[in-house]
């Protein structure tokens, strides 16, 4: 056989790969109805697809030891007081216990909802493994947009346009 032949089939079979890894990010980003979830948040207060219809949601995938995340940190928090009524912003903390979680909030106080793996689906879901990771719901309970790594405010700010969301002129 012509070694030249492989060349097509090895073409081939790496598109085919790659479609298939970005066939993922690609229904992410075109508003599928985002996955059934439920999530508790550290105060107890429960959250649900039904339970915030109607508004924006910011899923935040974070961990207390990702100088990326803190580095996000105040952005996420600005935002938070932004659109206190239209807005609702889960921070998931991945794989870390609770006590460890609570001491961090203890020297850094988040403005958002505080979620643990243990309380949610939502961190299997978007198969969160690298931090900060971003998902916006629509107020229509479909996938907006994501974002992988941290970008600071006005990148948050971008993510929340795709769902509709941003600041009135004053």
């Amino acid at each position: 056989m012509d070694p030249q032949s492989f060349i097509p089939r090895r073409t081939a079979l790496a598109a085919l790969v790659s479609a298939a890894v970005s066939g993922t990010l690609y229904a992410l980003n075109n508003r599928e109805p985002a996955p059934r979830f439920t999530a508790t948040t550290l105060d107890g207060e429960k959250f649900t697809n039904d339970s915030v219809k109607g508004k924006v949601v910011l899923l935040q995938f974070w961990a207390t030891w990702c100088q990326y995340c803190r580095r996000d940190q105040p952005a996420v928090d600005s935002i938070v007081h932004d659109f206190p009524d239209k807005l609702v912003v889960l921070a998931i903390d991945v794989g870390e216990s609770k006590k460890k979680v609570k001491q961090y909030l203890e020297d850094t106080p988040r403005a958002c909802k505080i979620v643990l793996t243990e309380n949610t689906n939502l961190a299997a879901m978007y198969a969160a493994k690298a931090f900060p990771l971003y998902v916006v719901i629509d107020r229509d309970g479909n996938i907006a947009g994501t974002q992988r790594g941290a970008g600071g405010e006005g990148s948050l700010r971008q993510l929340l346009k795709k769902a509709g969301l941003e600041l009135e002129p004053e």
